[in-house]
């Protein structure tokens, strides 16, 4: 029995003992939560492998939801893609695949009971002077001049930015939290912002979004999620997740941060991969030098070699940087092992 605990990763360890206290009556339910703004590169292809299999592993399922809270740089390309490499990867998620625009009424229902209890305000201030107010690491934040509004006029404020009386950036809805926190992102957080953009899915049904730190912990709340697994750059985001939880008195999802994961000579920012596509550098996202799956691929790496390679860098606490000999090895071996002759 000892030596089982011992060959545990720690996020295993972790569910374990939620088992065994009877947390969830048992239940395991986590989620691949993908932005729609890029193709899936090696780095979430790790995050994939965590998700789908520690669920499959304690008898539990995964969601795919994308979220899609950013009307400007999201398109339906994208959507259909992360599905195509998840499947080829090997996997499947639990049921439909879930969108964090389902919840668009929902997360707008939250927004308006924060309001009601005090705990958010609407703000004209320019993104410069809420920048300015935040403060430094080493200073508290400046509390903003509305701040002190009534609930009754931030009600009324914020329906009529849902109405879209107001112009793209003009006002903003802000988490009334702490500006002394030394957590920066304590400090009143925005959480919905006004963007007159048409969505992939809603149409033009909203002009206001809500802010990624807004949908996502609420987003896994609502649909149960028992233990949401992200890496490691969400560790200072995971207080303001609880935050919300503990206001809003909704399920209680646990995060558990794990290290991203980082190969040699490969890029692994969705935005400098934009970068290079858009710019001409490649022919396109699965360009056969990118390190997208998609991209692997058509360079003719088998999905297994990908899987095997995952599990080979393993689960960390700490950020690490993973030789590219490891995954050039994983992908020989499985050739060796199933090609034809």
């Amino acid at each position: 029995m000892e030596e089982k605990k011992e060959s545990l990763n720690f996020i295993e360890q972790i569910i374990e003992e939620d088992l065994a206290s009877g947390k969830h009556n048992g239940r395991v339910l986590t989620r691949f939560p993908p932005e729609p703004n890029g193709y899936l590169h090696i780095g979430h292809a790790k995050a994939i492998c965590i998700n789908f299999e520690t669920a499959k592993k304690y008898g539990g399922t995964t969601n795919l939801r994308f979220d899609d809270t950013n009307p400007t740089t999201e398109d339906t390309e994208y959507v259909d893609n992360i599905m195509k490499d998840i499947r080829w990867l090997g996997f499947d998620w639990n049921g439909e695949a879930l969108y964090a625009s389902d919840y668009f009424g929902q997360l707008y229902e939250y927004a308006l009971d924060l309001i009601r209890n005090g705990l958010a305000y609407v703000d004209d201030s320019t993104p410069d002077e809420i920048a300015a107010m935040k403060g430094t690491p080493s200073e508290p934040g400046k509390s903003s001049p509305f701040k002190s509004r009534s609930v009754e006029e931030n009600l009324d404020l914020f329906i009529r930015m849902k109405n879209g009386e107001f112009a793209d950036g003009t006002r903003v809805l802000r988490a009334n939290v702490d500006m002394t926190s030394p957590n920066m992102l304590m400090r009143d957080p925005i959480i919905y912002r006004i963007k007159k953009e048409h969505h992939h899915r809603t149409g033009d049904e909203w002009c206001i979004y809500p802010m990624y730190d807004f949908a996502h912990g609420q987003s896994d709340s609502i649909e149960g999620i028992t233990h949401s697994l992200c890496s490691l750059e969400f560790i200072h985001h995971r207080p303001l997740y609880d935050w919300f939880i503990e206001k809003l008195g909704i399920f209680p999802s646990r995060q558990i941060e794990f290290a991203r994961m980082n190969v040699e000579y490969m890029i692994t920012s969705k935005r400098r991969l934009l970068k290079l596509v858009n710019e001409g550098y490649v022919s396109g996202w699965d360009d056969p030098r990118m390190p997208t799956i998609s991209g692997m691929r058509r360079r003719g790496y088998p999905a297994a070699a990908i899987r095997t390679f995952c599990d080979k860098a393993g689960v960390a606490r700490r950020e690490n940087t993973i030789e590219i000999n490891l995954l050039e090895a994983c992908v020989r071996d499985e050739m060796n092992r199933t090609s034809q002759r």
